[in-house]
């Protein structure tokens, strides 16, 4: 029987609301469905766990009904939930997404003041991470925008890798931050401590402008990268290992009801299954593939993510 993984992740935890209707870009009155659980990294890690990992999470929410959504969602897939605070007299994280015909979003956030940047990252917080037996620990850039997320979420991975964990980050980089250096020095420092680097086209746009993945997964490799995967949405996916195995995998065919979602659905069943060590880089990467696919098919940023019979159901009727 295969060994289930050990999967963690630290970040934003937040509900969701989706606007009804197209183009408003929310300066009109109009109607919202939510709320949806949600955050990048909660998407993350609510799909390795109906991957199969053995998952705990390390954030925070308010003590109030939107902190409920989110954790009995979570609590409901079996993540380990004893590193989320419940934070007394601030709320919930949130987001409000409205969609545009053109296919772009536009997001109004409430994350800066909220729970979301207020989880621990002290030496309690490592203990209990070592002890629950880590094989990776998972970064989304989309915490790295707050300072305060920023300097735990590092702290985290530095304490964690010099312990044996490795870690995998989906850089999710925010054009809005591009230009404050300490942001791009915090991406790249993470980036070269990575084991499994999850950057979509745009993410290896901005940090190597102008080249492909085959002109610079070599130094990634040479700093000790064990996998380089470029997310490439409707143009499937590509990557490379260090021991010199080259994919690329073609897109599904779906109806796009809903992408917020998918790159993190993607990076959660990829880290779950290489954690897991029972499938091939291939079939790792098709898994990836098609999780992301299932996402896009429902409304709401969790709604979409898939258990791993679904998943190869899903493979089953595509082949």
């Amino acid at each position: 029987m295969a060994r289930a993984g050990r999967v963690g992740c630290a970040g934003e935890l937040l509900v969701e609301f989706v606007c009804d209707s197209k183009n408003g870009r929310h300066r009109r009155a109009d109607v919202y469905r939510g709320p949806f659980p949600s955050g990048a990294a909660g998407i993350f890690i609510d799909q390795a766990a109906q991957v199969g990992s053995h998952c705990i999470f390390v954030g925070a929410t308010g003590d109030d009904a939107f902190g409920d959504v989110i954790l009995e969602r979570l609590a409901g897939h079996g993540v380990d939930k004893s590193l989320i605070r419940r934070v007394k007299g601030i709320p919930t994280g949130s987001a409000f997404v409205s969609y545009n015909d053109d296919g772009s979003r536009d997001f109004v956030f409430n994350i800066a003041h909220s729970a979301a940047t207020q989880f621990d990252a002290d030496a309690a917080t490592i203990g209990a991470l070592l002890s629950f037996g880590l094989d990776f620990m998972h970064v989304s850039g989309s915490a790295l925008g707050d300072p305060r997320m920023r300097q735990n979420i590092v702290g985290l991975c530095k304490a964690l890798k010099a312990r044996g964990v490795k870690i995998s980050f989906d850089p999710n980089i925010r054009k809005e931050l591009a230009s404050e250096k300490s942001y791009f020095d915090v991406v790249r420092e993470l980036v070269a401590m990575s084991s499994i680097f999850l950057p979509s086209d745009d993410d290896a746009d901005a940090l190597y402008p102008g080249r492909q993945l085959t002109d610079f997964s070599g130094e990634l490799c040479a700093l000790g990268v064990e996998y380089v995967v470029l997310k490439r949405g409707d143009r499937g996916a590509e990557g490379l290992s260090l021991h010199g195995e080259h994919l690329r995998i073609g897109a599904h065919k779906v109806e796009v009801r809903d992408p917020t979602g998918a790159g993190d659905c993607f990076c959660g069943t990829f880290v779950s299954l290489i954690a897991g060590g029972d499938v091939t880089f291939e079939e790792a990467m098709q898994r990836a593939n098609a999780a992301g696919a299932l996402a896009v098919t429902q409304v709401g940023p969790m709604e979409g993510n898939s258990a791993r019979p679904a998943i190869e159901s899903f493979l089953g009727h595509v082949r």
